[in-house]
C-alpha cells in the first residue's frame, strides 16, 4: 500500500451527529441553490453518505454529489423499467431476495457464474435497475443493503473487464455508503489469491464489510446464522428455504414495483420533493454550474488521493495479469472491487 493510501485509511475517522451536521451544512452550500431543487438527494442521510465516503472532506463530497447529479440527468435510473432487463434477470443472476436479514436490510443475490448476455451497457442498466429497486424497499430506518454472492460456476475467464470497471464506478460513486455487509460465499481458490492482490487497495472500511463464507466452514456458517433467519435464508446459502428463484414469479413481484413506483412518480410530479422532476428541472439551470464548479476544485478533475486510487487500477491489472499467467486455465481477470473515482 503507497504512503499516501496509509495515510488516508490512518484518517478515517467517525464524527458524532453533532459534528457532522456543520460538514452538511458546508457541502450544502458549496453545492448551492441546486440543493434546495434536489431536497431528496441533498438530505441529511444523503449528504452524509457522500461525505463517509470521501472521509468526511466537504469539498470531495460536494463533487462527488455534483457528479451524481449529472449522471442521474443523463441516465435517468429511475426510469428503468422490467421490460427493459427482463431477458438479463432470466438465469437469476442478480435478484432481491424475498427476504431481508436480522437488521431488516434488503439482500441481493448476485451470481456472476448465471451470466447470460454479452452486452455490456445491458448488464450495467441490469444492475442499476436491481440497485434503484432495492433502495426503494428499505425500511424506513435503513439505508443500506446487503449482498450475498454466489461463486457457484464462476470463473475468472467469464469476467469482462469492462463491466466490472464500470460496475465499481457505478457503485460506488453513484451509490456510496449503501453496502452493509457482503458475502463471498464459496469463492474459489483463484478468486482468494485475487482478493490478497486487490485487498490493499481497498479502503478499510470496505473490505470489513466482505466476509467469507464456505460451505464445509462450521465457523464461517455461523455468519449466515448471525445474519439470516435460516427459515427464509436460501438453501444455496445454507438456509432451509428451498423455494430458489422463480423467473416468473419474480418479474411478476418486479412488475408490481414498477407500477408502485410509476404511481409515485406520476403522484408527485410537480412536487419539489420528487428526485426525478427536479433533476428535469435542475438540468437546464443548474447543470452549467456543476461542471463549473467540478473543474474548478480541480483541473484535473481528480484529487491527490484519487489519482494515486486510479493508478492503483493499473497496477492491480498487471497484478492480475500475472496472477493469470501462472494458472494457464485462467484468462486475463477484472479489477472488479478495485476503487475506481473519476
Amino acid at each position: 500500500m503507497s504512503s499516501k493510501q496509509l495515510k488516508r485509511s490512518a484518517k478515517d475517522k467517525y464524527l458524532s451527529p453533532e459534528e457532522q451536521q456543520p460538514k452538511i451544512d458546508d457541502v450544502r452550500k458549496l453545492i448551492g441553490p441546486i440543493a434546495d431543487k434536489l431536497p431528496v438527494l441533498c438530505s441529511d442521510a444523503s449528504i452524509s453518505r457522500y461525505l463517509r465516503a470521501r472521509n468526511w472532506s466537504t469539498k470531495k463530497a460536494s463533487k462527488m454529489l455534483k457528479e451524481t447529479f449529472k449522471w442521474r440527468l443523463q441516465y435517468e435510473p429511475e426510469k428503468i423499467r422490467w421490460e427493459d432487463i427482463a431477458h438479463e434477470a432470466e438465469t437469476g443472476k442478480i435478484y432481491r431476495a424475498n427476504y431481508c436479514d436480522k437488521l431488516g436490510r434488503p439482500v441481493l443475490v448476485m451470481r456472476p457464474g448465471f451470466q447470460n448476455t454479452n452486452s455490456t451497457s445491458g448488464q450495467i442498466k441490469f444492475l442499476v435497475y436491481c440497485m434503484e429497486n432495492a433502495l426503494m424497499n428499505l425500511n424506513q430506518d435503513q439505508e443500506q443493503m446487503v449482498w450475498l454472492v454466489d461463486f457457484q460456476g464462476w470463473a475468472m475467464a467469464s469476467i469482462s473487464v469492462k463491466v466490472t470497471r464500470e460496475t465499481a464506478h457505478i457503485l460506488q460513486d453513484h451509490y456510496p455508503e449503501r453496502l452493509g455487509l457482503g458475502i463471498l460465499y464459496n469463492p474459489p481458490k483463484i478468486f482468494e489469491s485475487f482478493w490478497t492482490i486487490v485487498k490493499p487497495f481497498l479502503e478499510t472500511k470496505t473490505y470489513k464489510k466482505v466476509k467469507f463464507v464456505y460451505s464445509d466452514d462450521p465457523k464461517s456458517l455461523k455468519i449466515m446464522e448471525e445474519a439470516f433467519d435460516l427459515d427464509k435464508l436460501d438453501a444455496a446459502f445454507g438456509g432451509r428455504n428451498t423455494g430458489g428463484f422463480d423467473y416468473q414469479a419474480y418479474a411478476q413481484q418486479m412488475k408490481e414495483d414498477d407500477i408502485r413506483k410509476s404511481n409515485f412518480l406520476d403522484s408527485s410530479c410537480a412536487s419539489p420533493s420528487h428526485p426525478s422532476s427536479i433533476l428535469s428541472e435542475s438540468h437546464q439551470s443548474e447543470s452549467p454550474d456543476l461542471d463549473h464548479d467540478s473543474n474548478a476544485s480541480n483541473e484535473s478533475g481528480l484529487s491527490s488521493g484519487e489519482e494515486a486510487t486510479h493508478s492503483n487500477l493499473e497496477c492491480i491489472d498487471i497484478q492480475v495479469q500475472e496472477l493469470s499467467f501462472s494458472s494457464q486455465d485462467i484468462q486475463v481477470g477484472e479489477a472488479a472491487v478495485a476503487k475506481q473515482v473519476k
